[in-house]
C-alpha cells in the first residue's frame, strides 16, 4: 500500500528534527498551521489537504485552518492574508497551477512565519522549504520504458496538459524527450492542449487516431488525460495496437495497470498523499527549530504491472 512507501519518507524527515518536533509537540502548546490552497477541484489536491488534516490529527494541541482559493490567484493572497490575522505559526502552500505567487509569499515573509511549498515551487518570492517529485525524473523513466518497449522506433504520441508555461508539464515531456529522441522514434504532440482531465485527454486522443492510421504509444502528462485517451482509444477500436504511460500514480491508472489485457502499461509515482504528509511533518520540524534541507525531492517510482500492487490503496482519495 502507498502508506507503507510514505511511512519511510515520513520517518527519514523525522530524523531531521532529532527529536526535538515531538517533544515540542508534547509540551501542549497549542500550535495553529493552515494548509492554503490555491485549488481543491480535484483528488490529487483534495487528496493532499486531507493527509495534511490526518497527521496533525494525531497531535491534540495542533490544529488546522484549511482554505481554497477556487483558482484565484487574488483570493489566494487574501486567504493567506486572512490566516496570519488568524495567527497562524506557519503554513503549508499548495499552488496547484499557479506558477507565481509574489504577493502571497511577500506577505508570509512579512509576517515573519514559515511556509512550506508543495508540489509546485512557485516563483516570485522567498519560501522556507519545498517537498514535492523530480517531475523531470519521472518523464525520463516514462521515456526509458517507452524506448525500451518500442525497441527504439515507432510512433509516439504526447498528450499535454497546457498551457505553454506550464513548468510541470513541461518537466515532464522533457525528460521523456531527453530518452526518446536519442532514439529513431517518431514523436508527434497533440497541437492542443488537454487541460490535464479525462476529459481533454480522450479529445486529444481522439484527433490523434483520426490522423494517424498506425500509433505505437501514447505519452500523458498526467494520469487523467491518460485515462480519457485509453478509452478513446477503445472506442475506436485500436487498443491492441498501442500502449499508455501516464504520470501521477493515480488510483484509477492503478486499477487500469492491474486490469488483464489492459494496454496502460506504466506510471510515474507523484502521490499527493506522501505530499501532505511529508510537507506536514517538515512544518513541525522547523517550527521546532530544526534546519531541515531547503528543497526535498521526494521518491518517484515507475510503476508498471510488476510492482503495480504495492503502490495500489483503494481507500486512497486520488
Amino acid at each position: 500500500m502507498k502508506r507503507t512507501v510514505v511511512f519511510g519518507i515520513l520517518v527519514a524527515i523525522a530524523l531531521v528534527v532529532a527529536g526535538a518536533a515531538p517533544m515540542a509537540m508534547a509540551q501542549g502548546k497549542v500550535i495553529r498551521i493552515a494548509m492554503v490552497n490555491f485549488s481543491q477541484c480535484c483528488p490529487y489536491f483534495i487528496g493532499m489537504d486531507k493527509a495534511v488534516k490526518e497527521e496533525a490529527a494525531v497531535y491534540r494541541n495542533i490544529e488546522v485552518i484549511s482554505t481554497d482559493a477556487n483558482g484565484d490567484a487574488e483570493k489566494l493572497t487574501s486567504d493567506v492574508e486572512d490566516v496570519i490575522a488568524k495567527g497562524v505559526d506557519g503554513i503549508i502552500l499548495s499552488g496547484a497551477w499557479l506558477e507565481a505567487a509574489p504577493a502571497a509569499l511577500e506577505a508570509i515573509e512579512k509576517a515573519g512565519i514559515p511556509v512550506v511549498l508543495v508540489d509546485r515551487k512557485l516563483k516570485g518570492g522567498n519560501y522556507t522549504s519545498w517537498v514535492g517529485p523530480d517531475n523531470y525524473g519521472i518523464g525520463v523513466q516514462d521515456g526509458q520504458y517507452i524506448a525500451e518497449r518500442l525497441g527504439g522506433k515507432g510512433l509516439l504520441v504526447v498528450l499535454r496538459g497546457g498551457p505553454a508555461d506550464n513548468s510541470i508539464g513541461l518537466d515532464r515531456t522533457n525528460g521523456m524527450l531527453s530518452v526518446v529522441q536519442k532514439t529513431e522514434i517518431r514523436v508527434e504532440m497533440a497541437p492542443d492542449w488537454g487541460g490535464w482531465s479525462s476529459d481533454g485527454g480522450y479529445k486529444l486522443m481522439e484527433n490523434m487516431l483520426a490522423k494517424f492510421d498506425k500509433i505505437d504509444a501514447v505519452f500523458c502528462e498526467n494520469d487523467s488525460m491518460c485515462l480519457g485517451a485509453q478509452k478513446a482509444i477503445a472506442d475506436a477500436g485500436r487498443s491492441d495496437e498501442m500502449f499508455l504511460c501516464g504520470v501521477d500514480g493515480e488510483k484509477a491508472a492503478l486499477v487500469a495497470i492491474m486490469t488483464e489485457g489492459s494496454n496502460y502499461a506504466c506510471t510515474g509515482l507523484n502521490n499527493s498523499d506522501q505530499i501532505g504528509r511529508a510537507a506536514f511533518h517538515r512544518l513541525m520540524a522547523i517550527l521546532a527549530g530544526a534546519e531541515p534541507p531547503k528543497d526535498t525531492i521526494l521518491p518517484s517510482p515507475l510503476i508498471t504491472k510488476d510492482n503495480v500492487i504495492k503502490f495500489y490503496n483503494p481507500d486512497s482519495v486520488f
